[in-house]
């Protein structure tokens, strides 16, 4: 599953294999190197200990702590005294907007600081990250409603009236997460490429296996 997420989980393998990908099902190349193997189960490790926010392959030893990751203090996203994010009595806030020259993201009247460029542009399958994430704590939560698609359930209108504090927690967590991620691309794209370029397991590999854990069994 480590191999796994170190080849796909990035954009250099969609920008490679954009054109087989248009067809359903993903085709996972499997290295013959037994070192490249292992170099990326060492890196998939890493990006499902992220995803995980820590709570699987966590490994002190190799740097991976329980508990939400963090990136190294000078690289962190802060709130400054002014940003804070305001609660009670002010209502949910509605915008999300980034700043690139100040690398500041700003949610409502509040604001983070050291926020990178890759970290707000971060997507999974087409989507944005954090305007995702923000689509379901802000104020208004109404989607337009496409085709036959059902009209939403009276308990969407459930939320609370305020700004919570653990959305800040939350939100905290997500770009440390996102910002660790980001990082990790480059080494995900330049491990996928050696991978391509050397010696790979053919399909009738695999066949071959299973025919002999068939006739064994």
């Amino acid at each position: 599953m480590a191999y796994i997420a170190a080849l796909l989980a990035h954009p250099a393998f969609t920008d490679r294999f954009q054109t087989d990908l248009v067809r359903p099902g993903l085709r996972v190349p499997i290295t013959a190197d037994a070192s490249l193997f292992l170099e990326a189960v060492k890196l998939g490790r890493e990006v499902i200990w992220l995803h995980c926010y820590g709570e699987r392959f966590a490994d002190p030893k190799e740097g991976r702590s329980s508990g939400p990751p963090r990136l190294p203090k000078r690289e962190s996203p802060l709130i400054p005294a002014s940003g804070g994010i305001p609660g009670a009595p002010e209502p949910l806030p509605d915008a999300m907007d980034y700043d690139p020259a100040a690398r500041r993201l700003s949610i409502g009247k509040g604001f983070i600081d050291n926020v990178p460029q890759a970290v707000w542009d971060y997507e999974v399958s087409g989507k944005n990250v954090l305007r995702q994430w923000f689509s379901y704590r802000k104020r208004d939560r109404s989607r337009p409603i496409i085709g036959d698609r059902r009209p939403p359930s009276p308990l969407d209108k459930i939320q609370p009236d305020h700004w919570l504090d653990e959305y800040t927690t939350d939100l905290m967590n997500l770009l440390h997460v996102l910002g660790r991620l980001a990082k990790l691309e480059p080494a995900q794209a330049d491990l996928l490429q050696r991978i391509c370029a050397a010696p790979l397991l053919p399909a009738s590999f695999a066949e071959a296996e299973a025919e002999s854990d068939d006739a064994t069994s």
